[in-house]
């Protein structure tokens, strides 16, 4: 299992709500043992943005800026890339349905599917990026690789097996992909992770076509968007991910962010 995997996780967990949010709670009452106003104002002020970011509205103010910042593609027509990158976002274990196998999780299997859907329409070759830093003996490659063959008779060209993070998937991937020609791409993420994931891809010097999917901004408002619930709360800690991860960034120019979202 890959040290800074569970590094970023577990800093990432304790960064990230709802578990921020409840410390802060808990020092705002251990505060109000000897100062009640200050402490009793923290616990209240964190419990408030804690149901607010619960929210599916809340969760919007969060995400709805970087969703926007990469457009879905309005046309697959003359795709202007040479090829077709997809990155992993995670795996289920031991699927007993499955016979045992590894199969991807949700936000996985939706990459996999528009990166399908795009190869079906431009018959560009695909790739296929991610690692094993959860410590499994296959890669979360090779799993992306086998549900696109099998499932989706969709062909990968390559394999990258060897990338813990975003930044080493775009590292790892250039360099496969730069030694066989190949300068720019169409990469397909959810796009909450774009921003991130296209810039540590441009970064490791390929020239990148957004191919966003997933969009949790688009959804009508109704009743239930303004009631706390997990999904609004899930919306929201990815999207503090996000915003956590290009700060990263900021802060170290030459070094992209190494957050990779998990528990999908």
């Amino acid at each position: 299992m890959s040290l800074s995997w569970m590094f970023n996780t577990l800093v990432g967990t304790i960064l990230l709500p709802p578990l921020n949010l409840v410390l802060l709670t808990a020092l705002g009452l251990w505060l109000a043992r000897k100062r009640p106003r200050l402490g009793l104002s923290l616990s209240a002020c964190t419990l408030a943005i804690l149901t607010v970011f619960s929210t599916g509205v809340g969760a919007r103010l969060l995400a709805r800026p970087l969703e926007n910042q990469n457009p879905a593609l309005t046309s697959t027509a003359n795709l202007d890339a040479q090829a077709i990158v997809v990155l992993g976002g995670g795996r289920i274990w031991d699927s007993p349905e499955y016979g045992g196998q590894d199969i991807p999780k949700m936000t996985t299997l939706g990459r996999l599917r528009y990166g399908a859907y795009l190869q079906r329409a431009t018959g560009l070759p695909v790739l296929v990026t991610g690692g094993a830093p959860d410590g499994r003996t296959g890669s979360e490659a090779e799993m992306m690789a086998r549900v696109l063959q099998d499932e989706m008779h969709v062909p990968v060209k390559w394999i990258e097996n060897a990338s813990d993070n975003t930044a080493q998937n775009a590292q790892y991937s250039a360099k496969i992909l730069q030694e066989a020609g190949i300068q720019k791409i169409a990469l397909v993420t959810d796009a909450l992770h774009m921003p991130r994931a296209r810039r540590a891809f441009e970064e490791s010097g390929l020239t990148v076509v957004p191919a966003p999917t997933a969009f949790a901004t688009t959804e009508h408002t109704s009743l239930k968007a303004w009631l706390p619930g997990a999904t609004g709360m899930q919306v929201s800690y990815y999207a503090m991910h996000e915003w956590l991860g290009l700060l990263w960034y900021r802060l170290h120019r030459q070094s992209p962010p190494t957050f990779r979202f998990s528990a999908k």
